[in-house]
């Protein structure tokens, strides 16, 4: 084994030529044995005779040399060396000299082995730490430990590899380090919120595009000769409920009515009092104001309005809070650090780097005192995200069959179809209240009918996506919160996660405790949340931060819409009650237990377009595996 470098260098003397006879004295080498006179092997320490004291060994001749001899390795595991009582009187003195110091050297090594906790020798293992990381200038850190008399967090009765500026750049650091890993520890949920917002947002705009060109259709179809007409009230209806769905503030009921108000006018003019002019403009103002009083569609029109509002509303409410879910995320991933919390995040995570310990770990239960205070707010936010995402749960159930946002857009043309048929049956009795109301009909020249609408593109996008996907919107809603449910408890366990599989040493391993390595930590851990945070040893917690309870309230409005608290009650109104006419609104009640097999007009298309909105939500990331 080769010999290990020493601590200290022997005086090295003069070597003089072997002198046959000469006993050893100062500065003269003793002889060899001679062939007749071999040296004893029990202390013969190499092939020469062993050196006197205080003369140098050349290499591979004494025991310091790397080729021959007791290497300081062995000396610190050997056994005391026996007296070399049975050599001769003449070389006494040098035997009892080597064996001093050998025994020197083990002394010195077996005391270096036990100065673990001084400072290293040097700074070269922080200063290529600091230069890897980045951290600022490599010339402000010393190569050789000092006094760390300007160190306010990193303090410690060795010396330090630290400096004051380091400290500063360590304390950035520390705040970076760990906003880095919140945002690594949410990624999974900010992506599963936000990308199941988008294809949720792009589904629904889907719907009413296709709602839109079924509604057309029908004109074009059944009525061709007021399609022209009606296609710009339609093309205005889609509109508001897209602006509705999407945020603007306006209300089903006004859009509802306001569509019917426009319709009536134009079936007036071709159902019910067709003639070979129009009615003018005045006349047909008339019409859309006296509208609700004549009620030519029967109560279609109030069944129109609660069907939007049991489904549109729930809808909307749903993009508003998986956009406040995205928020929430990113505020808490971004959310400042107290100083207080600033300096025991630098105490924990670079201050050992000062003392040399480049690759320790902080003990798991200093880690969660230390994070357990520094995300204190964001525990407080625990209890409100389980319920939000509770209340999205219990929305996504709810949003199913008659009342789904699929089954009513794309049926709303089936509504528009018998509001016309009873328009047509109620014809001589809406004729007469519209004599009392508006007078006889004011006509104008007669447009030329036509169906100005292009079905090409939209019958394209509809066999483009009418592929095989048996599952519905509905069941992509309960895959989406299937995979959001483990998330419930995200914030309350947050800094438990981040400590356990981030940041703190395993089991067993010796770890930093603040202020030194050690094998277990000893000081009290406390509980999450600021109430718990009062007994905490690491960290000082204050109130909730004000961002955190701005974000706890908006939560709380968030829940409220989504368990159905702000919503109207459209179940109040009796969508069966009849208007003049009576009959045709029982076999258009739309109301239905089975989403995909709902009878009236249209069903059959209905089954169709659910598998097409499907194969849309499908080419989008709705949850991930």
């Amino acid at each position: 084994m080769p010999a290990l470098p020493l601590p200290f260098v022997f005086p090295s003397a003069a070597r003089t030529p072997r002198t046959p006879g000469v006993r050893g004295r100062a500065g003269i080498s003793p002889p060899g044995p001679g062939p007749d006179r071999a040296a004893p092997s029990r202390c013969r320490p190499g092939r020469g005779a062993p050196p006197r004291a205080g003369a140098g060994a050349g290499p591979g001749e004494g025991p310091g040399g790397a080729a021959g001899g007791a290497s300081p390795a062995a000396a610190l595991g050997a056994p005391r060396p026996r007296p070399c009582g049975s050599w001769r009187r003449s070389r006494a003195m040098g035997a009892k000299s080597l064996c001093l110091g050998v025994l020197t050297v083990a002394v010195l090594l077996l005391a270096a082995a036990s100065q673990g906790a001084e400072p290293p020798p040097s700074c070269e293992a922080v200063r290529k730490v600091f230069q890897l990381r980045r951290l600022g200038p490599l010339g402000g850190v010393p190569e050789f430990p000092r006094a760390g008399v300007d160190l306010q967090v990193c303090t410690s009765k060795n010396s330090t590899c630290c400096t004051k500026k380091m400290e500063e750049r360590y304390q950035i650091a520390a705040k970076q380090d760990i906003q880095q890993v919140l945002q690594t520890s949410s990624a999974t949920l900010k992506f599963l919120i936000s990308h199941n917002a988008a294809a949720f947002q792009e589904t629904f705009e889907m719907l009413i595009r296709l709602a839109e060109n079924y509604t057309s259709t029908l004109f074009c179809n059944a009525y061709r000769n007021m399609a022209a007409e009606a296609a710009v009230h339609v093309q205005e209806f889609f509109t508001d409920v897209g602006l509705f769905l999407f945020g603007t503030d306006a209300s089903t009921e006004e859009f509802v009515n306001r569509f019917f108000d426009t319709l009536f006018p134009v079936v007036y003019n071709h159902v019910i009092n067709p003639g070979p002019t129009d009615i003018s403009l005045e006349y047909a103002e008339c019409l859309r104001a006296a509208r609700r009083d004549i009620r030519p569609f029967g109560s279609i029109p109030r069944k129109a309005i609660g069907q939007m509002g049991r489904s549109l509303l729930p809808s909307r409410t749903l993009l508003q809070a998986l956009n406040l879910g995205v928020e929430v995320i990113n505020t808490t991933d971004h959310l400042p650090f107290s100083r207080e919390c600033s300096r025991a995040l630098l105490r924990m995570q670079y201050c050992p780097q000062c003392q040399g310990l480049t690759l320790s770990k902080p003990c798991l239960g200093y880690c969660l005192n230390i994070l357990r205070g520094c995300l204190a707010h964001l525990a407080e936010v625990d209890l409100h995200w389980q319920g939000y995402i509770q209340a999205l749960e219990e929305l996504s159930g709810a949003l199913s069959g008659a009342h789904s946002i699929e089954h009513v857009l794309l049926n709303f043309h089936s509504l528009v179809h018998n509001a016309l048929v009873q328009a047509g049956i109620n014809g001589p009795e809406v004729s007469e209240q519209v004599n009392k109301i508006c007078g006889p009909p004011v006509r104008k020249p007669k447009q030329s009918p036509g169906c100005s609408f292009d079905q090409n593109k939209d019958n394209q996008v509809l066999k483009m996506f009418s592929r095989d996907s048996e599952q519905t919107l509905t069941n992509r809603r309960k895959e989406f919160i299937r995979h959001l449910r483990p998330y419930r408890a995200f914030y309350g366990g947050l800094a438990d996660q981040l400590c356990a599989n981030e940041l703190a040493a395993a089991d067993g391993l010796p770890c930093w405790n603040g202020e030194d390595l050690v094998g277990s930590y000893t000081r009290r851990v406390v509980g999450s949340g600021i109430k718990a945070q009062s007994a905490n040893p690491e960290v000082k917690v204050k109130g909730t931060d004000p961002v955190i309870r701005q974000i706890i309230d908006k939560l709380k409005h968030v829940v409220q819409l989504l368990q159905g608290k702000s919503f109207p009650k459209y179940d109040k109104w009796d969508l069966q009650q009849t208007g003049s006419g009576g009959g045709v609104d029982e076999q258009i009640s739309g109301d239905c237990d089975d989403e995909d097999g709902c009878g009236g007009s249209g069903s059959g298309e209905f089954k169709r377009v659910l598998k097409i909105t499907d194969r849309i939500l499908s080419s989008k990331v709705l949850a991930l595996s």
